[in-house]
């Protein structure tokens, strides 16, 4: 059966949009105009720059990197393709506006009908979510890919919070698990300045899913109980600052890919370690964040493991040229290339294998 279909608790497959083909010519890149949030000013309530995916994207643009016909477009993930992982009583209480007044952290929309919700609030969620499941086949089939939004680590199969209504981390997984044949194990690599503790709770005694999260211990969730399922911890103190940040990510990340050689990585890149970030409350620097993403792309490469990273949280307004400025300098050092993306590239590891045998049906022949 072909990879856009599973098979549901029934038995009856169910059909997905989001492992359509994509164009070779087209850079793994995943984006859609409505990831933005933008409803009468309500999203400037909340320190998230709502608009910062758009402006990651324009700034790509401006550079000469990327063009509208190049990006992936992003597709909305079904009430099917959510079911995968989310409960139908989960989904069922985003039909309520008080519910996702306090999952966004906007209180007003709490007064607003929920089918403006939907629209303007949940949608673009949904469309982000979207984003990282395609961009999880993507990286398979291209070695790389990133979801310019998406990355709502706090959210689990039945609850969310955080800003984060949709488990796309762990739906992503999933999805890969389920469809694409060799892919039966995760490493995530979570260096939002937060705990990702809704991936933490789905994946809590699965083996399959190896989880480094690095974080300031002080702030939110706090959720101990998830914890557990996190096989490398690195908490942080407040106001870390590059050098001993740097250090820490370098040295985890290839101990965590040593421990277990995973068939792909899922990089929450959150850029809410920046300094002076009000909810973060470490001191990266701008050109910290750069070399972390670089750090931690040189590690998949040199580890031949396919890479998808999502942006997550980054709550300045700063933060979407940091985020473009890490993509220009992840392409300047080859580590993104165009040659991989518009040939039609095969997954790097099986290329390695194909290579492998190669060779030992060739020392073979020549015995």
């Amino acid at each position: 059966r072909s990879a856009g279909w599973r098979k549901a608790a029934g038995g009856m497959p169910h059909r997905t949009e989001l492992y359509h083909e994509v164009p070779p010519t087209c850079w793994p890149i995943v984006y859609s105009p409505d990831y933005n949030i933008t409803f009468m000013g309500l999203e400037k309530l909340h320190p998230f720059d709502a608009g910062k995916w758009g402006k990651v994207i324009n700034f790509l643009k401006e550079e000469k990197l990327i063009a509208d016909d190049l990006i992936v477009q992003a597709r909305e993930a079904t009430e099917e393709d959510l079911l995968v992982v989310h409960t139908r009583r989960y989904l069922n209480k985003l039909k309520w506006s008080f519910v996702v007044a306090t999952i966004t952290e906007i209180p007003p929309v709490l007064f607003l009908p929920n089918f403006l919700v939907q629209r303007k609030v949940l949608k673009p969620l949904r469309t982000q979510t979207g984003g990282t499941i395609m961009a999880g086949k993507l990286a398979i089939d291209r070695g790389w890919a990133i979801n310019v939004g998406g990355g709502f680590h706090h959210c689990s199969s039945d609850k969310g919070g955080g800003f984060c209504a949709y488990a796309d981390i762990t739906l992503a997984i999933k999805f890969l698990f389920e469809r694409v044949e060799g892919v039966s194990k995760a490493t995530i690599i979570d260096l939002d300045a937060h705990q990702g503790n809704g991936h933490e709770r789905d994946f809590m005694d699965d083996h399959r899913v190896y989880i480094m999260d690095v974080y300031n211990r002080y702030i939110y969730p706090g959720d101990g109980f998830a914890k557990r399922a996190i096989k490398r911890k690195v908490e942080l103190d407040w106001g870390t600052e590059d050098t001993e940040y740097l250090q820490k990510v370098q040295t985890h990340v290839e101990g965590a890919l040593n421990e277990l050689r995973p068939d792909i990585i899922i990089y929450n890149a959150g850029t809410d370690i920046l300094d002076g970030d009000p909810l973060g409350g470490l001191a990266i620097s701008p050109q910290g964040i750069v070399k972390r993403d670089e750090a931690v792309f040189r590690a998949a490469r040199s580890h031949r493991i396919p890479i998808l990273m999502v942006t997550s949280g980054g709550y300045q307004k700063r933060t979407a040229r940091i985020i473009a400025d890490s993509i220009l300098n992840l392409h300047n050092l080859g580590l993104i290339d165009k040659e991989l993306a518009t040939s039609d590239a095969k997954n790097p590891k099986v290329e390695l294998m194909i290579r492998e045998s190669i060779l030992d049906l060739t020392n073979l022949s020549l015995q």
